[in-house]
């Protein structure tokens, strides 16, 4: 038996524990839009969404932009939006990171709070203009709870990535 892995089961449990967690931990989050919770406004943040987020910025070498289709294919299914809003939405959101991440040199958690403010409120900006050009009447401003709410979320959800993280990564 060698010290570094007690058996080529618990390798092989490991990698699929680190290529799948990031994945199934998404998943799992748009599952929470099945939870029987009504509210008069909108004020749930997309949770799915603010894991992919938190991941996109806590591991940006394990995140594509194709990533982004997928799973947004998943949460437009599960949640109820319109076919292709999260898909591009969240495609966008990526390429976005992604030149982000050629611009910026260094990264702290306060300029990752921020980006992932502004993306937020694109994403929850976008998603009510979807709705107006679908014949919602809503007003932008039945959207600034949700916004708030998920901009102080995120704090909360990042923490959570990073434990699942960390839990990935050990052995």
């Amino acid at each position: 038996m060698s010290r570094i892995a007690s058996s080529n089961r618990d390798v092989a449990l490991s990698g699929l524990r680190r290529r799948w967690l990031p994945i199934v931990s998404i998943l799992l989050a748009g599952l929470l839009h099945l939870v029987p919770i009504v509210f008069q406004g909108a004020y749930l943040p997309d949770f799915a969404f603010l894991v992919l987020v938190s991941w996109r910025l806590l591991r940006p070498e394990m995140w594509t932009a194709s990533m982004a289709l997928p799973l947004g294919l998943y949460n437009d299914l599960v949640a109820g939006h319109p076919l292709g809003e999260s898909m591009a939405l969240w495609t966008i959101l990526f390429l976005l990171f992604d030149l982000l991440d050629t611009r910026v040199s260094w990264r702290d958690y306060w300029m990752d709070w921020l980006f992932a403010s502004l993306a937020i409120l694109f994403y929850t900006s976008a998603d009510w203009l979807v709705a107006r050009a679908m014949g919602s009447s809503a007003h932008i401003s039945t959207m600034g709870p949700q916004m708030l709410v998920s901009v102080f979320a995120f704090p909360l959800v990042a923490r959570f990535v990073l434990v699942l993280d960390r839990w990935r990564l050990s052995r």
